[in-house]
């Protein structure tokens, strides 16, 4: 300590009466301040930083065939709603509005003439227009069910007309007494009148494409003209073609 003393300056010495206590405390001070020092810069000397480690994603997990999600979970359980009801029927297109067919009813009726009949009538339906068929009038052959044709004429038990006999118009010359079937040589048999067997005697025409011709005149209710003949099943252009002259409406 007494080095110390001497190594001090004077005025330090004159100013503070050193003694060696006071050296002591003083030189335990100066210890703990240069160990705090090199502390304080031994923590906050630069340190290198390593760089931060790549995190890889997680790959992505298949899922299972057939999970589509809550949603759709849900909405598997509670099931498909239920489809509309399917009807078979086909559509029945109705008559149009007002339309009108107008047949001349001739033979034994009570009330012979032409009538206007509201479309898709029959034949039953001219007869009880035109006051009912006579008493003892013969029906044989005549096809009450059928559908009448605009401008079509019903005779009922006519003397030279064949059985259910009926055709066009008086101007067709399909009248009392004329042959409405087309029975006679060389007049074109009548597609709305004729039976199967008057058919049948056309050339190529069998039983079996009479009764085709037949339906189809029932279910379209009737020909509006020889070419309608090319929808029956069963006629090519080549039989049509053969038909044609020997036919009528």
């Amino acid at each position: 300590m007494a080095g110390i003393r001497d190594r001090t300056p004077l005025w330090v010495q004159t100013r503070c009466g050193l003694e060696p206590r006071t050296l002591t405390a003083l030189a335990m001070v100066l210890v703990v301040a240069v160990g705090l020092a090199a502390g304080y810069f031994w923590t906050g000397r630069p340190e290198p930083v390593r760089a931060p480690e790549l995190v890889r994603a997680a790959p992505a997990t298949a899922l299972p065939a057939g999970w589509a999600g809550p949603e759709q979970e849900a909405r598997q359980e509670t099931g498909p709603p239920p489809a509309p009801p399917v009807s078979l029927a086909p559509p029945v297109s109705p008559a149009p509005s007002g339309a009108e067919v107008v047949v001349d009813v001739g033979g034994k009726v009570r009330r012979p003439g032409v009538l206007t009949l509201p479309a898709g009538s029959r034949v039953a339906d001219a007869l009880r227009a035109a006051g009912g068929v006579r008493s003892g009038a013969d029906l044989t052959g005549i096809n009450r069910a059928r559908v009448l044709a605009d401008g079509e004429q019903v005779l009922v038990d006519v003397p030279g007309v064949p059985a259910g006999g009926s055709g066009p118009g008086p101007g067709s010359g399909g009248g009392a007494g004329g042959t409405a079937g087309g029975g006679a040589p060389g007049t074109p048999v009548s597609l709305n009148t004729a039976t199967v067997e008057q058919l049948d005697t056309l050339p190529g025409v069998g039983p079996v494409l009479a009764q085709h011709i037949i339906d189809h005149r029932t279910e379209h209710g009737g020909f509006r003209s020889v070419g309608e003949l090319r929808e029956v099943s069963g006629i090519g252009e080549r039989r049509f073609a053969d038909l044609e002259p020997l036919v009528r409406p």
